[in-house]
């Protein structure tokens, strides 16, 4: 599963072949990830929480803005080295996998691609420095018909006044700042959704029960209740009546994160299946020298390798500015069942 840096500067570069630049930043984070990520997993895991010290560790390395511009204080690196990334810490641990996905593939993606100079001015330099962001879409009666959603936002002067609930929201105890997507005009169906930026702050905001999963527990999935929230104007991300196409447009590089996620985990349980399969010894000899044992083995690195090219593709293709929905939905499925 390793990647080798050539020159390709007189020809096409194969997907998995890294620059220098992705070279050091896969090989940087994969050693934070041994160091300072694998030694907390279990306590991490049992208290169902991500270790405070950690977060500061992610966001001094550079690591939750990664793909925000250096003049928002942000890393500068590609979408592909957010994908990196993620891959990096999820073969490590899935928990810190979706804090850093969320983060980077989410949160900051919609901030650099629907806010406002002003907008983009304020938050980001925050999402880089201390602040964590969370994605708040899913309620009760709206998960995968996201446009289902019941949460209100009432015009009042100088904002609007959101009412609502919010269910299974990723890094919603560490965060700071919520992108909210509300109905502001419910007669107009699906084309009334907006999308807000609300502080953990403001008044009438609750972060509410945190669910008690069966995995990935350290990563936290809370509810979100609302109760006449006042939002200003100006945080309305994108425009009124466009919340959308931002959560349509944001959720499509998603899937390209979420992907990132699978390979990774894969990577770290073929990895240890390796590793015991030579260490585990029967009739004299260690059990990866069997036939039996050696073809499931092969099976598994290659269908993992199947999918890390296509989620590779997809995000070499995000990159480049090119189309790659299409690739991104294919790339996450494939890697989801791997």
């Amino acid at each position: 599963m390793s990647s080798e840096t050539i020159d390709v500067s007189t020809s096409a570069r194969p997907l998995t072949v890294l620059s220098e630049e992705e070279q050091l930043l896969s090989e940087t984070v994969r050693q934070f990830a041994e160091e300072q990520v694998r030694p907390r997993v279990t306590t991490m895991e049992r208290e169902g929480r991500i270790d405070p010290g950690l977060l500061r560790q992610l966001f001094d390395l550079g690591l939750m803005g990664v793909g925000i511009p250096e003049s928002y204080g942000g890393s500068g690196g590609s979408f592909f080295m957010a994908v990196q990334l993620v891959e990096e810490i999820s073969r490590v641990d899935a928990s810190v996998g979706v804090l850093v996905d969320v983060q980077n593939t989410l949160v900051s993606r919609a901030l650099m691609r629907w806010g406002s100079e002003e907008q983009r001015a304020s938050l980001l330099p925050r999402l880089a420095r201390d602040t964590v962001g969370a994605y708040a879409l899913s309620e009760a009666s709206s998960g995968s018909d996201a446009f289902a959603l019941e949460t209100r936002a009432f015009p009042r002067e100088g904002g609007y006044a959101l009412s609502g609930r919010k269910l299974w929201i990723t890094n919603a105890a560490e965060a700071g700042l919520f992108i909210v997507f509300a109905n502001a005009d419910p007669a107009a169906g699906y084309r009334g959704i907006t999308a807000f930026v609300v502080e953990r702050n403001t008044p009438g905001f609750t972060v509410g029960k945190k669910e008690d999963k069966l995995g990935i527990r350290a990563s936290s999935t809370c509810e979100l209740i609302l109760e006449d929230c006042f939002v200003p104007a100006n945080r309305v991300l994108g425009e009124v009546g466009r919340g959308y196409k931002v959560s349509i447009e944001t959720l499509n590089e998603g899937r390209i994160g979420i992907g990132a996620q699978m390979i990774g985990v894969a990577r770290g349980a073929l990895e240890a299946a390796i590793r015991y399969a030579k260490e585990r010894r029967q009739f004299e000899r260690p059990i990866a020298e069997f036939q039996a044992v050696a073809f499931e083995l092969a099976r598994m690195a290659t269908e993992l390798e199947s999918a890390r090219l296509m989620v590779y593709n997809a995000a070499r293709l995000k990159t480049a500015g090119k189309r790659f929905v299409k690739e991104a939905a294919m790339a996450k499925y494939l890697a989801s069942v791997v």
